[in-house]
């Protein structure tokens, strides 16, 4: 079908309906709009006849109605729900998926860069380690490239990220005001993500006059496991950890039962991602809750925008994440506070 017998695009759906382009593109990725702003969109999507092909540029040039997604880890529980986000919006835009798991590993990450060009896929969204990332904008690329959870030094890539100096920060805060003092922290080693959560966790140390004890590792849990036994064992062992990562969190988990300490009595452990299992352990644990379909929806939406105008300014989406609170970082007895504010 077409408009004033041109193929219509995302300009005429948008005056149909009386709205933004990037409505109607937060609308074809699934992105959060009101119900009756989403059927507005979609009346006028049926009554254009505007299919959401993504780019008829990208059409002439021969490439697929293929989206590619590369996570660095699809055991972490974050990276499966946002890549099911992901592909709810791309099955309502008509599109397919290709996931590939990189495992952190940059020679595999190179592997499915090669994979999707030779797929020929209209788009990318991708959570790529530091080493990748370093050089991503040197790399000749013939699709755009959105990403998510790590962020890009230079800023020419669209990006939707948690504010995670400021997520790790409220852990700490939240851990000072229960009375602990000796707050370790763990890190993942890989990831710009890793680093900016320490950067987070370092402030809020120091603001409060604390000295802060981090490791940077591999974003395992027996990597995490094996660190805080080791760090257990130390004179001035830690009271608490805050973790960069759900698999941490089950380290320390494991951690804390194989040396027989009990949570929060024998360590207090705070960490990310409201995971269904964080609530069944022991008393709860302590998380950041990441906004994950948010997050999926709007590298969808922020590619669709990125596919009919090329030439726009990059765009960095910065969501908040949510301290939900358990027993894990119940208040020390004031029997057992040592140290000063």
């Amino acid at each position: 079908m077409s408009v004033s017998g041109k193929t219509a695009g995302i300009k005429d759906v948008a005056l149909a309906a009386g709205v933004s382009v990037a409505t109607v593109s937060r609308v074809l990725g699934n992105g959060p709009v009101s119900e009756a702003l989403r059927k507005r969109v979609e009346d006028a999507v049926r009554a254009t006849g505007y299919r959401p092909n993504l780019s008829a540029r990208r059409l002439r040039s021969q490439h697929s109605q293929t989206i590619g997604l590369v996570v660095s880890d699809i055991r972490n529980p974050f990276f499966t729900a946002v890549s099911r986000a992901v592909e709810d919006a791309a099955y309502r835009a008509g599109m397919r998926v290709i996931l590939c798991n990189s495992d952190e590993n940059p020679e595999r990450e190179e592997l499915y860069l090669r994979l999707m060009q030779e797929e020929r896929i209209t788009g990318l969204i991708f959570a790529p380690t530091r080493s990748t990332l370093d050089r991503l904008d040197g790399l000749d690329l013939d699709f755009p490239v959105v990403l998510i959870d790590r962020n890009a030094p230079t800023g020419r890539h669209d990006a939707v990220v948690l504010d995670n100096p400021r997520a790790a920060a409220m852990l700490v805060e939240h851990l000072h005001a229960q009375g602990y003092r000796r707050i370790a922290g763990l890190f993942g080693n890989t990831s710009t993500t890793g680093q900016e959560r320490h950067d987070g966790y370092r402030a809020a140390m120091a603001a409060r006059g604390l000295t802060p004890a981090a490791r940077f590792l591999a974003p395992y849990a027996d990597a995490a496991e094996e660190a805080v036994v080791d760090w257990m064992a130390e004179p001035d062992r830690p009271e608490a950890f805050v973790v960069s990562n759900s698999l941490f969190l089950m380290g320390v988990v494991k951690a804390a039962r194989r040396l027989g300490l009990s949570i929060p009595d024998g360590l207090a452990v705070a960490g990310f991602d409201n995971e269904p299992w964080t609530e069944l352990v022991g008393p709860g644990l302590t998380v950041i809750e990441q906004p994950v379909q948010d997050i999926g929806r709007s590298a969808m939406a922020l590619l669709f925008e990125r596919l009919e105008a090329p030439d726009r300014p990059s765009r960095r989406l910065v969501l908040g994440g949510t301290c939900i609170l358990r027993g894990s970082t119940a208040a020390r007895m004031p029997a057992r506070s040592t140290g000063a504010d």
